[in-house]
């Protein structure tokens, strides 16, 4: 059984708190509705007129209902198929910004001198500017393939593959504490969704944010209420 503490809005399981935040060296990050407030697939499949369907298959993507997250995936970017480049320069501006929280932890984490990282099931366009943003050391997201300013409905193979699901995000996470020299424990996850469970397993310490009920069941932080610097009531600076 485990053993859980509950403070209101937080939850911390099978691990003492405090914890000393300089003790770890990276943390990885989820991007969509974890450091950002939307998803943004759905907001751009706004742009089509095809919001609520491609939102249907991300909700059941995230909380697990969809076994192949890469099929989900290419579902949804099929339907962007012609929504021109300009609506994502607009979902930048219009609709996304930093969830609550995010870049006072963040910062916390730079300053005790944790390396960071993005990785994202989401898109360059925005994990590129979110990087930027918060100046993140080191980002993995997916690539939009774009034809006369206007999207495919397809993303562009890379080096490591076309699209970065639970797996990758898993094999990410490990490849970067070896290139660091450190062990998986002393990494720390960040996400909401089922995609992010495989890089949260092997993760030293897991923090859910306003997660699915899978996510929130298995983190060892799970951050329910209030924003992502309540990490820091377990994570002393």
């Amino acid at each position: 059984m485990s053993a859980i503490e509950h403070r209101p809005g937080l939850y911390i399981r099978d691990i003492h708190a405090p914890l000393a935040l300089a003790d770890y060296k990276l943390i990885a990050f989820d991007m969509d509705s974890t450091l950002i407030n939307i998803e943004c697939v759905d907001e751009i499949a706004a742009a089509a007129g095809r919001r609520d369907e491609v939102a249907e298959i991300t909700e059941m993507a995230m909380r697990g209902e969809i076994a192949d997250y890469k099929e989900s995936l290419r579902r949804r970017v099929a339907l962007l198929a012609g929504v021109p480049v300009s609506a994502l320069q607009k979902v930048w501006d219009d609709k996304l910004r930093f969830n609550p929280g995010v870049q006072t932890f963040v910062a916390a984490c730079q300053r005790a001198g944790l390396k960071t990282l993005l990785i994202s099931g989401g898109f360059t366009f925005f994990s590129e500017r979110v990087r930027h943003a918060l100046k993140l050391d080191f980002a993995r997201a997916n690539t939009l393939g774009v034809h006369n300013n206007r999207l495919t409905g397809t993303l562009l193979q890379r080096s490591w593959g076309d699209i970065c699901d639970g797996a990758e995000k898993h094999r990410v996470l490990l490849e970067v504490c070896e290139l660091m020299g450190i062990e998986p424990a002393q990494a720390i996850a960040v996400g909401d969704g089922a995609n992010d469970l495989p890089m949260m397993s092997v993760a030293g310490l897991s923090i859910c944010y306003h997660g699915k009920p899978a996510v929130r069941e298995q983190a060892m932080i799970s951050i329910e209420q209030g924003g992502m610097d309540r990490a820091l009531e377990v994570l002393r600076p």
